[in-house]
């Protein structure tokens, strides 16, 4: 039976917490309203969690956390985002995680993706060791260095930074005026891509959505690393929009990158890159009869043979991969 504490607190102490999980006990504490924040023990006392309900089309933060798991759940007819840990032995730690988290929230404001990735960064800071990005994370942050550099070079360094909502937590990586673009990288053979979600490769109402595949290989001496890229980017930036800096920071920061990170690796490109608009993306033949207690699916799709149905925006037509 699921108990249901009504007085809402910023926190809740572990003392009360280990009560419920020592008896195996269900628990829920509110801690707050707007948008909806909830400490949660599970049923039988296996897990804790935090519950925070979820905008129209918000999406719930990514992590690079290897013990951390966050995804989508429905409960009542809402959308909620549920932080937990896949490791047993580390639930009085991430008990002060998930508490860090939702009292920035209910006492300072924060949204969900600034709490988490605020409170990521103080832990990180305060251990003194970055997170190490895997190497399907680096060129997945590359992929989208080299994206922005070609936005920009069509909006402006100002717009291309403020287009690239991929940290936040967003559906897509990029917002731009009347399109989105979703930006896949590879180092594989195959232009085979992860896909997150049976909505990644939907467009919104009324807005085109861009799919970039993007195939690199290692290049030996040649070509460039991801430091290169970042200090390239950073540099243009501080020149042109330098009131755009701190907001770049932020995204790195938030998708893992950490300049203390050893960074040897140099890409050049495998093929050309590769523009589709969302009509010639292939759809998986259940997305649009989910059952609602489904809430996330991952699956990969091969675009080795497509082509766009429609010319791609300026930008996209000539990005530029490392030589």
């Amino acid at each position: 039976m699921t108990e249901s504490r009504g007085v809402a607190r910023s926190w809740i102490p572990w003392s009360e917490v280990s009560y419920y999980l020592g008896r195996g006990q269900a628990a829920t504490f509110p801690l707050g309203i707007d948008p909806s924040v909830e400490y949660v023990v599970g049923h039988g006392g296996e897990h804790i969690a935090l519950h925070v309900g979820l905008g129209p089309r918000q999406q719930p933060p990514r992590t690079t956390l290897p013990v951390v798991r966050i995804d989508q759940i429905r409960e009542n007819g809402v959308r909620k985002a549920r932080i937990r840990t896949t490791d047993p032995s580390l639930v009085r730690d991430f008990h002060d995680l998930i508490s860090a988290t939702a009292d920035r929230m209910v006492t300072h404001g924060r949204t969900l993706d600034q709490a988490f990735a605020e409170t990521i960064r103080a832990w990180t800071a305060l251990l003194g060791r970055p997170r190490e990005l895997s190497t399907a994370q680096r060129i997945g942050l590359l992929g989208e260095l080299i994206v922005m550099r070609a936005l920009a070079s069509s909006y402006g360094w100002e717009k291309a930074v403020t287009a690239w909502t991929g940290p936040d937590g967003e559906e897509h990586d990029f917002g731009l005026p009347g399109y989105d673009v979703e930006v896949k990288t590879t180092a594989s053979e195959e232009r085979r891509h992860a896909v997150h979600g049976l909505g990644q490769l939907d467009h919104a109402p009324g807005r085109a959505l861009w799919l970039v595949s993007l195939q690199l290989t290692r290049g030996g001496a040649e070509g460039v690393t991801l430091g290169d890229t970042v200090a390239a980017v950073s540099a243009e930036v501080a020149e042109h929009a330098p009131a755009s800096l701190g907001r770049l920071e932020r995204g790195l920061t938030a998708v893992g990158w950490s300049r203390e990170q050893a960074d040897d690796e140099r890409w050049v490109a495998r093929s050309a890159p590769l523009a589709l608009d969302s009509p010639a993306l292939p759809r998986l033949p259940l997305a649009d009869a989910v059952p609602d207690r489904i809430s996330s699916v991952q699956y990969v799709i091969d675009v080795d043979d497509l082509r766009p149905t429609t010319a791609p925006p300026a930008p996209l037509a000539t990005l530029q991969l490392p030589a």
